[in-house]
C-alpha cells in the first residue's frame, strides 16, 4: 500500500455510513433494555424506516409495530435481525468499495450457490427460543439461570456436525455472558458486540449461511499470513494466500479450526491441529502448497482437507506479497459476512515509521491493531514497533486499522522477519521452548488422562 493509496482510504467515511450506525446503535440499546420493556423507544420503527425502499421493509416494519405492543416471536425477532444485518451489510458495501478503490483491487461478482441440506429443525427452534428470552430480557436482565438455559442447546448444537459453526458461536456467546454475570452489575457494555453475535446466531438458527461448496480450485498456494482465533472452547487458524492457476491469481482463505479447554493456550494450540500437517509445515517452512480438486466456498474460503495438498518449493511471503499481490482478484463476499468487521485485505506495507501505536507514512497515519497479536507466534508489539515492512489485514472497526500478519523489522542492528505462523510446528525461540519444557505438553498430558477415564 503506497501513501496515496493510504491517504485515499482514510479520506473520510462514505456517505451515510455515519446515519446507518446511528440507527443501529438505537436498536442495540432497545435489545440492551429488553425488547419487553420498550415503552415510548422508537428505535425499532427507526431501523424499519431505514430499510423501506428494500425488500424487507414491509416486514421490518409489521415486526417493529407487533413487537412495540408486546408480540414477541421468533418470526418478528429474525426480521429485526436480518433488517440490522442488512443495514450493517449496506456499510460493509460502502466500506469496502472505498477500500478496493484505495487499492485497486478487482474484486469478484457474488453468485448465489446451492443451498445446504436442512439441518434438525428441533435444534434451531431450541436455539431460537433461547435467543429470544434474551432479547426479551435484555442484556441487563441476564443472570447465570438464563445462560444456564443455554447449556443443553449447545451440547445439542455440538453433536451436530453440520450446526458446529452456530454451536461454536453461541458457546463463545454464553462463555461470555456467563463470565459477565450477573450483567446488571456491569458498568459498561458491549453493547454491539453483543447485538452481533445474538443477531447472527438468530440468522444461522433460520439456516442463513448454510450453502454447500461452490466447486473446487487446483493450483499452488503461496501463503501471505495467518491469523490465530481463540476462546476457552475453541482455536482457528485462518491463513490468507493467492491461489496462482485457473483465472489468474486471485486471494483465498484457509480456515482450520479445533475444540479446546481453557487451560490450552499459547504456542500449546498449535498441537490441537496436528490433522493438518501440510498446511502446519508450509506455515512454519514459508513453503507454497500444491492443491489438488480442493473445495471452495463462494466467498474465496478453501474447505480446507489436507490430503489434496502438498508441500511445494519455498515461497517467501513478503516476495509474494511484493510481486503478486497487487494484481490477485479478490473474493465476492458471502450475504452474511457483510458486516465492517469482517473486512479483512491482505496489504503490503513498507517505508513506514511506528509511533504511539500507529503507522505513518509520508505524512498519513493508520491504527495498528497490535491486541490481536496472537500468544502462539512470536510477533509482538515490539517487534511491529521497530518494523519497517507489513504483512497485515485491513479492518475497521469504527476507524481503519491495520492487523499485522509478519514484520521485517531491524533489531540490533540485525534484521529480524517474524510471521504469526512461524511456530506451527513448535516455537523456535529458546526461551520459549525451556517454559514450554518445563511446563511439559499440555496437549499430551490432557489426552492421556482422558484416555485412562476411558479406559476404565
Amino acid at each position: 500500500m503506497l501513501a496515496v493509496q493510504l491517504g485515499e482510504l482514510l479520506d473520510g467515511a462514505p456517505e451515510g455510513v455515519g446515519a446507518a450506525l446511528d440507527v443501529i446503535a438505537g436498536f442495540d440499546e432497545a435489545l440492551a433494555r429488553g425488547l419487553g420493556r420498550l415503552g415510548e423507544d422508537g428505535s425499532l420503527q427507526a431501523l424499519a424506516g431505514a430499510l423501506a425502499g428494500s425488500p424487507l421493509g414491509p416486514v421490518a416494519a409489521e415486526a417493529a409495530e407487533k413487537i412495540a405492543i408486546g408480540g414477541l416471536g421468533d418470526e418478528r425477532l429474525t426480521a429485526m435481525a436480518a433488517g440490522r444485518s442488512a443495514v450493517f451489510g449496506a456499510v460493509h458495501d460502502a466500506l469496502l468499495a472505498r477500500l478496493d478503490g484505495a487499492l485497486g483491487r478487482e474484486r469478484i461478482a457474488w453468485e448465489d450457490g446451492p443451498a445446504g441440506e436442512p439441518a434438525a429443525a428441533n435444534l434451531l427452534s431450541g436455539c431460537r427460543s433461547w435467543l429470544g428470552e434474551l432479547a426479551i430480557a435484555g442484556w441487563r436482565g441476564v443472570d447465570h439461570d438464563l445462560v444456564s438455559a443455554s447449556d443443553p442447546v449447545v451440547e445439542a448444537l455440538l453433536a451436530e456436525p453440520r450446526l458446529r459453526r452456530l454451536a461454536v458461536l453461541l458457546d463463545g456467546f454464553a462463555a461470555e455472558l456467563r463470565a459477565s454475570s450477573p450483567v446488571a452489575t456491569m458498568e459498561r457494555l458491549p453493547v454491539r458486540r453483543w447485538a452481533d453475535l445474538w443477531a447472527r446466531a438468530l440468522l444461522l438458527a433460520r439456516g442463513a449461511g448454510s450453502t454447500v461448496p461452490a466447486g473446487t480450485v487446483s493450483g499452488r498456494l503461496l501463503i501471505l499470513g495467518a491469523e490465530v482465533h481463540e476462546h476457552a472452547t475453541a482455536v482457528q487458524v485462518r491463513v490468507h494466500g493467492i491461489l496462482e492457476g485457473g483465472d489468474g491469481p486471485r486471494l483465498v482463505r484457509a480456515g482450520v479450526a479445533a475444540a479446546k479447554v481453557d487451560t490450552i493456550t499459547g504456542p500449546a494450540v498449535w498441537n490441537l491441529l496436528g490433522d493438518h500437517p501440510a498446511l502446519l509445515a508450509a506455515l512454519a517452512e514459508h513453503r507454497g502448497l500444491d492443491v489438488q480438486d480442493m473445495p471452495v466456498a463462494g466467498g474465496g474460503d478453501l474447505v480446507w482437507d489436507d490430503g489434496r495438498a502438498n508441500a511445494g518449493e519455498p515461497a517467501d511471503p513478503f516476495a509474494t506479497a511484493r510481486v503478486r499481490l497487487a494484481e490477485a482478484s479478490a473474493p465476492a463476499v458471502p450475504p452474511l459476512e457483510r458486516h465492517p468487521v469482517r473486512i479483512a485485505e491482505p496489504v503490503l506495507l513498507e517505508g513506514y515509521t511506528v509511533k504511539d501505536g500507529k503507522l505513518e507514512l509520508d505524512g498519513h497515519s493508520i491504527e495498528l491493531d497490535l491486541d490481536r497479536l496472537p500468544p502462539s507466534g512470536p510477533l509482538t508489539p515490539q517487534l511491529v514497533a521497530a518494523s519497517t515492512s507489513c504483512i497485515g489485514l485491513v479492518r475497521w472497526d469504527d476507524r481503519w486499522r491495520v492487523q499485522p500478519l509478519a514484520v521485517q523489522a531491524t533489531v540490533r542492528k540485525k534484521p529480524v522477519e517474524a510471521h504469526n505462523g512461524d511456530w506451527a510446528q513448535g516455537p523456535t525461540d529458546p526461551k520459549v521452548v525451556k517454559a514450554e519444557a518445563r511446563s511439559g505438553d499440555v496437549v499430551a498430558v490432557l489426552r492421556e488422562r482422558a484416555g485412562r477415564l476411558l479406559r476404565k
